[in-house]
């Protein structure tokens, strides 16, 4: 077993949900997380791919604050992009499929797409049955 761990641009949640269901892998965690990556926090990569490359440049967007920087005292406050955080867990014979499902999904070829992690997993129980292994996450 394998976890599938996928920060992707928030809009591109819907897609990917669709693209994992027509795998038959409806099962995800999802959570809103912030964070910042080689864009340092630049929101025009958040944006809507579609827009114009010179968009980009000709319009100066100001990211916001992260909500941990506007709680505390900071000496240079933190830039952070919103995101979400899919987490998935899956035997390792589709685990390749699932990975090119999302980068499918995902990728527009600018900055701020996203990241994949794989990480193995070592046990997997479901509390209300006691299922086991690869039959507690199905």
């Amino acid at each position: 077993m394998k976890e599938i761990t996928a920060i992707i641009r928030r809009d591109k949640l819907p897609v990917t949900r669709a693209a994992l269901e027509a795998l038959g892998y409806p099962s995800l965690t999802i959570q809103s997380v912030e964070g910042r990556g080689k864009q340092r926090g630049a929101l025009c990569a958040e944006m809507d791919s579609e827009l114009p490359d010179a968009f980009c440049t000709a319009v100066k967007l100001t990211p916001t604050p992260s909500s941990y920087a506007l709680e505390h005292t900071l000496p240079k406050v933190a830039l952070f992009v919103p995101k979400r955080l899919l987490t998935i867990v899956a035997p390792d014979d589709v685990v390749t499929t699932i990975v090119k499902a999302i980068v499918k999904a995902n990728q527009t070829g600018r900055n701020g797409d996203g990241k994949i992690f794989v990480s193995p997993i070592e046990g997997a129980l479901r509390i209300r049955t006691g299922e086991q292994a690869g039959e507690a996450i199905s």
